[in-house]
């Protein structure tokens, strides 16, 4: 039968099909129900639910509020509704929340664009949204419902942050930033395009500016350990996503001394300590790189205009470790020397563009012919490239393969080669004996060190969570009272991208010492929005308690998430921070078990 013959031919199924469609009238029918849902509270559950019902608790990560849902959006929430129905009908009582991740940079950019303060754009756009999910009645108990901007949700995240300071787990250091001259603002790395700053153009500079830190590197060995818990329960990709960022590494800090000329006759002699995972390298080392701000380079750029001119030039691009692994190595020999702590020879001190003060000692031992980075270094200036490794078959096969184009660095581990008394052995029995000779002298100790750095928390940001401390000239920097917080954001700001406007702005800015009572200046930095979303889906479990952080009864009811939805890309921070909260929340006796989501399912 033609095409045409059958397509003349009606089909009754066809019409009938066609039929229901043209019955089915979304815009008069679901209204009805979703009004009848609201109305009868069908998806509001409270914390006190019948004795013999399992409870279940399936949370979507919350939402940025932009303004309106995009197929992201309701992909994310229509697997978790799915799931939700479906134990709904097997009898449990299914808690499924739903907040607005409110604070951040989108926010502050957008209100700068149209020229409106970010409180009013944000609370728009959560109007808006609201209104799109209830109408693809999404089986949500919005009795929940909070946004992390509001001072009844952030007053706790303050008063967490002073019990952590009173532990010694908050901490406040120096930490290179990406500065626009222009604006004299803080950029994050994505608003740094090309070396210059996004908004104005100028070319970016590295400053070194005082930062609130969590010690997550505390808990290193604990978050890297549980996740073998997670096994079968998280997606393998993301937990393997998690183990190389914590990235534990066992190594060797060894000890370079030296001692400056500063004009006394008995110099002290101090080291340059570094650490490495190739202390089997040791006697290869050509070179030590530093970082434009270390002690000894900026020693160097007091006595040399040039050096002082090529560090400052390395203060302008991003600071991101990403961007650095792609720039061109340049660097600078600073004149100085250190004692290689095996040989005693002289070892000269480079400053290079590719070591950051803020990873590490913020110096590096340099074994060009076992490492990229040092080969392409050594090779451009011409440095000493020494070989300590012997080949294996297989790498040795390629290196011949590769003869024809260009040489390269040997980076596997083998047997030692002119290494004098090392010679012939292996990795790990070097490592022991070079161990046991320069640990006696103080010049080398075991030790293991972490990819993972330190949370910086502090944002140079207007939109965002303010820090509860005050900056006083007589007692330095000093806690709010729990009795006065939340300090409260002013949210009748429209700012320009110029700084931070809270640094203009006397009514916020303006305080007395809380503990000499002098006149003194509240912190304008304000929290990494990290912050907020580490611990929201703790605070859904009693979201409107204004007495405490976290109501442990309720908590313990619903925790741990049942069931966690979202976006792979927040596999790495997200994640990580909220796990590393929960274990500082159970640490408080706030929440009980080790790790906050049970199930994880990423797109």
């Amino acid at each position: 039968m033609s095409q045409s013959a059958t397509s003349s031919q009606p089909n009754n199924n066809d019409q009938v099909n066609h039929q229901h469609i043209n019955q089915y009238n979304p815009q008069a029918i679901e209204p009805k129900w979703q009004k009848k849902w609201a109305d009868s509270e069908r998806f509001t559950v409270t914390n006190k639910p019948a004795s013999d019902a399992k409870t279940r608790y399936m949370l979507s990560m919350f939402p940025y509020p932009s303004g309106k849902l995009h197929m992201g959006h309701v992909r994310n929430y229509t697997i978790s509704d799915v799931l939700s129905r479906y134990y709904r009908l097997k009898g449990e009582t299914v808690m499924q929340p739903m907040g607005w991740d409110a604070f951040g940079m989108p926010a502050e950019n957008a209100a700068i664009a149209h020229k409106v303060a970010p409180a009013k754009w944000t609370y728009d756009n959560i109007d808006n949204m609201r209104v799109q999910l209830k109408t693809l009645g999404l089986s949500i108990d919005w009795s929940r419902e909070f946004a992390t901007c509001s001072p009844e949700y952030y007053r706790w995240e303050q008063w967490f942050f002073l019990q952590m300071l009173k532990k010694g787990l908050v901490y406040k250091k120096l930490a290179t930033v990406n500065w626009d001259p222009v604006d004299n603002t803080v950029l994050a790395n994505e608003q740094v395009v090309d070396g210059r700053g996004w908004r104005s153009g100028a070319v970016v500079e590295k400053r070194d500016i005082p930062m609130y830190y969590y010690r997550i590197t505390d808990y290193a060995d604990e978050l890297l350990n549980d996740l073998d818990q997670l096994e079968g329960h998280w997606p393998d990709e993301v937990i393997a996503m998690q183990r190389n960022w914590i990235g534990r590494s066992e190594g060797m800090e060894v000890s370079f001394s030296y001692q400056l000329d500063d004009g006394n006759v008995e110099a002290t002699e101090q080291t340059l300590d570094v650490f490495t995972t190739r202390p089997d390298t040791l006697m290869g080392v050509t070179y030590v790189a530093v970082a434009p701000e270390h002690p000894l380079a900026r020693y160097a750029s007091e006595r040399d205009e040039k050096i002082a001119e090529f560090c400052a030039q390395c203060k302008q691009g991003s600071v991101a470790e990403a961007d650095l692994a792609k720039a061109e190595k340049v660097g600078m020999d600073t004149g100085l020397t250190v004692t290689h702590p095996l040989t005693g020879e002289q070892v000269p001190v480079w400053v290079a563009n590719y070591v950051l003060m803020s990873y590490g000692s913020g110096a590096v031992m340099a074994v060009p012919a076992h490492d990229e980075r040092d080969f392409e270094f050594a090779s451009k200036y011409g440095l000493p490239i020494k070989t300590v490794i012997q080949a294996n078959a297989k790498s040795a096969s390629a290196q011949n393969a590769n003869d024809a184009e260009e040489p390269q660095a040997m980076t596997e581990r083998g047997t030692l080669i002119n290494s004098s008394e090392f010679d012939g052995l292996n990795f790990a029995e070097s490592f022991e004996a070079m161990l046991a000779k320069l640990e006696p002298k103080g010049l080398a100790n075991r030790k293991i060190q972490y990819r993972l750095r330190d949370w910086g928390v502090s944002r140079q940001r207007y939109w965002g969570c303010p820090i509860p401390v005050v900056n006083c000239e007589h007692c330095g920097t000093v806690p709010v009272d729990e009795a006065d917080l939340p300090v409260v954001l002013p949210t009748d700001v429209v700012p320009d991208g110029r700084g931070n406007p809270l640094n203009n702005m006397p009514k916020f800015l303006d305080t007395t010492c809380p503990k000499c009572g002098s006149p003194a200046e509240r912190e304008t930095d304000t929290f990494d929005t990290f912050m907020e979303s580490s611990w929201y889906y703790a605070r859904f479990a009693s979201p409107h308690d204004d007495t405490q952080m976290i109501n442990r009864d309720d908590a313990d009811r619903w925790l741990p998430v049942d069931q966690y939805v979202g976006g792979v890309e927040h596999a790495v921070m997200h994640l990580l921070y909220a796990r590393f909260f929960h274990k500082l929340m159970r640490d408080e006796g706030l929440v009980s078990g080790d790790e906050p989501f049970d199930n994880l399912l990423t797109q």
